[in-house]
């Protein structure tokens, strides 16, 4: 008898009746041969697609060379990587990790460590998500996902999204930071009004915070410039990136002004496979792939497509930016259409009871586009 996932694996997932086999470009095929339009894309990671070519040969060129070496030594990947990261993110030093969570938690420490223990509170917002490890979990403000795990690491408030006056008011002189979503992605693909980074920005500079923007799912690209906080001109003085960075391989990335960065000292903070050999050739690539193929254009010109493309349907509304995409159908019937879409070919994710988020690989051909929009209305029809 085949094994399934509910035999080997630990139930943290609900996986879906499907287990994929191959993949390329916005294209997956499972196990029986069966292809599918991916507009999940790993969860917002393989913004080049699946198998990029580029990213295959760069993984096993570098796994040819060198796959470890620790973080008690520098290697070749790993600086070119942090210096084309201080390219993209202003000039920034470089912790590289293994996970979103991990970029997330060495900003906290980070944060904290900068004001000597003087400031020991985080500001967090409702909705936001940061992670599952115990300090990423704290800042989420998402009690389903807290309330299992208490008592959480002390010292996080939480106040509404989009709320300057309400943000203003909760920071005060023993704020370490804040920590927010440019769009809250778990939250539901939740944008906020026009100026609300900036004004997180100037009550931060005001009242001696620091902000820390988490662009783990906004990040590389997905929204159409490589931070979603370009949109408002904002730079924080902390950001984590993950998900796309490497093409597929787990690697984050928390980078820090460098007047910030030099908080930390030999020993505060450490990872073993952090920012290892092979998954910073994988970035190197992936960084490639975005620039040489134009999909920063590609984010904005295909996500306005997809966009105008559901609300043609005419069976929910639209939120989102670029390629980072909520439909929401006002009803708690995003798992039945998430179910009906994969019977017809088509990925997407329920990010509410009442959305399915849409995160394509930004690679995707308006083809495809079209098609996954046809198919999706066909979903539409079945419930």
């Amino acid at each position: 008898m085949k094994s399934t996932t509910a035999d080997l694996m630990m139930a943290t997932y609900k996986p879906r009746p499907v287990t994929f086999a191959s993949g390329h470009g916005a294209t997956l095929v499972d196990d029986a041969g069966k292809s599918y339009i991916d507009l999940v894309a790993g969860i917002a990671v393989a913004s080049v697609g699946h198998s990029h070519p580029r990213v295959a040969a760069a993984i096993a060129e570098q796994a040819q060379r060198l796959i470890h070496a620790s973080n008690l030594y520098g290697t070749t990947p790993q600086l070119e990587l942090a210096q084309r990261l201080a390219q993209i993110a202003g000039r920034r030093l470089s912790f590289l990790a293994n996970s979103g969570a991990e970029a997330i938690e060495c900003a906290l420490k980070l944060a904290r460590r900068y004001h000597s223990g003087t400031r020991p509170n985080f500001v967090a917002t409702v909705g936001g998500f940061h992670g599952r490890t115990f300090g990423a979990l704290s800042a989420t403000g998402q009690p389903s996902k807290q309330a299992p795990f208490e008592p959480l690491v002390p010292g996080f408030m939480h106040i509404e999204y989009d709320d300057p006056a309400a943000l203003s008011e909760a920071v005060d002189e023993t704020v370490a930071a804040v920590i927010l979503e440019p769009i809250q992605g778990e939250g539901g693909v939740v944008v906020p009004s026009d100026g609300y980074l900036q004004a997180a920005r100037h009550i931060c500079d005001r009242k001696g915070a620091l902000l820390i923007l988490d662009e783990v799912q906004t990040g590389m690209g997905r929204t159409g410039t490589w931070l979603a906080a370009e949109h408002e001109g904002v730079e924080a003085d902390i950001i984590c990136l993950a998900k796309a960075l490497g093409g597929g391989l787990p690697i984050g990335a928390c980078l820090a002004r460098p007047e910030v960065a030099a908080a930390f000292q030999p020993g505060d903070h450490a990872t073993t496979f952090g920012g290892g050999p092979v998954q910073c050739a994988a970035a190197l690539a992936t960084i490639d792939v975005i620039e040489d193929e134009g999909l920063l254009e590609r984010a904005r010109v295909g996500g306005a497509r997809i966009a105008q493309g559901l609300v043609d349907l005419g069976r929910g509304t639209v939120r989102g930016r670029g390629m980072l995409l909520a439909f929401d159908l006002g009803v708690p019937s995003a798992g039945a259409l998430v179910s009906a879409a994969l019977e017809r070919g088509l990925l997407v994710n329920e990010v509410t009871p009442s959305a399915v988020r849409i995160t394509p690989p930004l690679v995707i051909t308006d083809d495809e586009i079209d098609t996954a929009l046809v198919r999706l209305g066909e979903a539409l029809d079945a419930i």
